[in-house]
C-alpha cells in the first residue's frame, strides 16, 4: 500500500477547511468552507438515511463526504461562475484518486452522486441541498433578505418525500430555538450564577 500517496490525498482533503463556499458573496452575508458544507451534509445524509430506510446509509453517508471532493482542486464555482467557466471535475476526482487502494470506489460514489442514479444517490443530493436550505434559513432569521428567494430556488431541487418533509420542518423552525428550549425567563437571569442560597 503507498502510504505516501494516502498522506498526499489526506492533505489535500485539507484544503477543503480553507477553501471557501463562493455563492455567499452574492447574498451579501454569511460564509462557510467546503468542508463545513460537507459535514453536515454527510449528518443530513445519515439522518435521510434513518427515515427512509431499506437503504445503504452508509453510501448515502459516503457521497455526501465525497461530493464536493473537487473543489480541493477546482474551488467552489458558484452558479454565476459556471456561466463562464467550466471545470472538469472528472478529471480532478480521477487525479486526486489515482494512486489511492480506495480510489475507484470514491470515484464510482461521485459519478453515482453526480448522475442521480439511484435511491442513495437522490437522498444524498437532498442532504446537499438540505445543508443549503439550512444555512440560509439562519441567515433569514438573522434578517437577510435574500435568503428567502434561494430558499425557493433550492426546495424546487429536491427529489425526495423525505426531502421535501424535512425542508418543511426546517422551515417552520426558528434556527436558535434547539437551545432556547425548556429554560424559562429565571434561567436566563440566573444563568452562570452561583445559588447562594446552598451556602
Amino acid at each position: 500500500m503507498d502510504l505516501k500517496s494516502i498522506a498526499d490525498f489526506l492533505f489535500e482533503v485539507g484544503m477543503l477547511k480553507r477553501t471557501p463556499r463562493s455563492g455567499f458573496q452574492f447574498l451579501g452575508t454569511g460564509k462557510e468552507t467546503v468542508a463545513e458544507h460537507s459535514l453536515r451534509t454527510a449528518v443530513i445524509g445519515y439522518v435521510l438515511s434513518q427515515m427512509s430506510g431499506n437503504i445503504s446509509t452508509e453510501r448515502v453517508v459516503l457521497m455526501c463526504l465525497f461530493h464536493d471532493l473537487v473543489e480541493a482542486r477546482t474551488g467552489d464555482l458558484n452558479y454565476v461562475n459556471k456561466l463562464y467557466v467550466k471545470a472538469d471535475e472528472r478529471a480532478a476526482v480521477r487525479d486526486m484518486t489515482a494512486n489511492l487502494p480506495f480510489g475507484e470506489e470514491i470515484r464510482v460514489l461521485t459519478e453515482e452522486f453526480d448522475s442521480c442514479s439511484s435511491t442513495e444517490a437522490q437522498i444524498a443530493n437532498d442532504a446537499d441541498q438540505l445543508e443549503i436550505i439550512l444555512q440560509l434559513k439562519e441567515l433569514g432569521d438573522l434578517g437577510n433578505r435574500y435568503a428567502a428567494d434561494w430558499i425557493t430556488t433550492a426546495i424546487k431541487r429536491l427529489r425526495t418525500d423525505d426531502g421535501k418533509r424535512l425542508a418543511r420542518s426546517i422551515l417552520n423552525t426558528n434556527f436558535a430555538a434547539w437551545w432556547f428550549k425548556e429554560k424559562g425567563d429565571e434561567w436566563w437571569v440566573h444563568a452562570g450564577r452561583e445559588d447562594k442560597s446552598e451556602k
